[in-house]
Formats: structure tokens, sequence, C-alpha cells
């Protein structure tokens, strides 16, 4: 039986988990021994749902109740559903919510690497990318092209911000992914003791073609990706099997690493 609530007071503790708080005190909630996060969109939520995450409140505008969240209402049990006006959720949140849905959810243990790298042949690695955006949409792409994993350094922003999870349009919840235990470089090591090549995608002059034959036959390839700006620390440059750059023309010198990473899963991937 759905439990609705029509706002009135805004400060309520109970939607505390929807306003202007900060992420990191959303992941540190001591309330869930893992924390909590927030999942945008009905599909996004959809799709942490079939992956197995445990819903905790939900935020709908009022037209969503019999509208296109009534499965998701239906599918969430007796958990509380606050609903207010388009105008009043945006006063809550400190933005405009355009897809009228959110959902509090709990946090899960991340595995070790080992455990989602066993059976792991293609994986993207991200070296310290702050930028939500493009961690979703990295993520977005390694699903969509076929790439096994995702694991990030420690230095990387959290891929369950919201941001990320919208952008990834849920693909952070299918695409198994944890963080490396290190840093640039010693996590190379770290993937070198798991049995994978790693590529560094770098701008330098002594790089390998990325339609380059070895790297398709490669079993287990780990493909590591920068920040936007500086891109990878030389170190990990230097501690990879290769470095790898896609072709460029008309005097571009780059892509953006989102753009990148989607190029690099297609050339590089098994399933192709």
């Amino acid at each position: 039986m759905s439990n609705i609530i029509e706002i009135s007071d805004l400060s309520a503790p109970q939607l505390v988990s929807f306003t202007n708080t900060s992420e990191l005190a959303l992941m540190n909630c001591r309330e869930y021994e893992h924390g909590i996060f927030i999942a945008e969109s009905p599909k996004v939520i959809r799709t942490a749902l079939d992956s197995g995450y445990s819903p905790i409140s939900l935020l709908l505008e009022r037209k969503y109740i019999n509208g296109q969240c009534a499965d998701i209402i239906e599918r969430c049990g007796n958990i509380p559903v606050y609903t207010a006006s388009s105008q009043m959720l945006t006063e809550l949140t400190g933005f405009k919510m355009t897809q009228g849905a959110l959902c509090a959810m709990r946090r899960r243990a991340l595995p070790v690497p080992a455990s989602i790298l066993a059976g792991a042949e293609r994986i993207a690695v991200l070296e310290d990318v702050m930028n939500q955006t493009n961690i979703g949409a990295i993520f977005r792409s390694a699903a969509a092209l076929g790439f096994d994993a995702a694991v990030l350094t420690p230095s990387c922003s959290d891929p369950l911000f919201r941001r990320s999870i919208r952008v990834s349009m849920g693909t952070v919840f299918q695409l198994p992914w944890t963080y490396l235990s290190s840093g640039a470089p010693n996590y190379v090591t770290e993937l070198h003791d798991l049995g994978f090549s790693c590529a560094a995608m770098a701008l330098r002059n002594d790089t390998v073609d990325i339609r380059d034959p070895r790297l398709r036959n490669e079993k287990k390839l780990a493909v590591i990706f920068g920040t936007e700006g500086n891109g990878l620390q030389e170190s990990s440059v230097a501690a990879c099997d290769y470095t790898i750059k896609i072709p460029m023309m008309h005097g571009v010198d780059s892509l953006n690493v989102a753009a990148a990473s989607a190029v690099a899963f297609w050339e590089l991937s098994k399933n192709y």
C-alpha cells in the first residue's frame, strides 16, 4: 500500500536527503551502514531497482504519482512518497527537477577489485577524474560498447553522485565498478598483478595507433583515462605497456575525455 505524503513544511527532517545537502554527507550518512545516494528520473530509478538497490523514500511531482511513476511506487512498497508542486520541489531541492522524480536509496558495500575483474577482459580505468558529467558519460559508453567493468583511483569523484548517475542513464548500476586501493602510479602495478596489460590514453609522440592489432589481441586490457585538463600523470604513463592516441584531423589536438573514451571502447572492445 502506498504511503503518499503531501509536503507542507520544507524544513521537515524527513526531507533532509532531498534538500541541498552535500553528497559527501549523504555518502557518509550514519543512519545507513554504507550511506545513501539519490537517483533521478523514472528510468534511472527503475534501473537501480532492477539492479537490486533498496529504496528509502521517493520525492515526486504530483502528476507523476498516477502517471510515469505509478509502477515505481508499487514496486517500492510502503516507503514514504513525498509530493508537492514543481515549484515547491524546486525550492526544496535547490534545482529544477526536469524529470519530476528523485529516490533516496541505500548504498552497498563496494567489492574488492579482484572480485569484479577476475573474468573481465576489457576494463575502463579512471585516474583522478573529478568531473561528474565525464564519469557518467564514460560509464554509459563503457556499458554500451561492451566493456566488462570500470575501476577508479581513490581521488576520482564518486560514480553514485546524482549528476554522474543521471548522465550515465543508470549504467552505473549495471556496469561492475569499484575503487582501486592505490593512486598513481601504483595502481598500474595492481592491474598488472590482476593479469591486465595497461594502455594509457595520452597526448604523446611515442604512441601506438589505437587501431594497432596488438591492442585488440590482448586477452586482458585495461584502458586508462586521465583528467580533462592535465591528463594522466607521467609516472602512470611510464608504468603502462602501451601509450595510445586517437588520430586527429583538421588541426584538432584532442577530444573531451568522455568522447575519447567512446572511441576507445568501440575500437578496443572484443565484441566488434
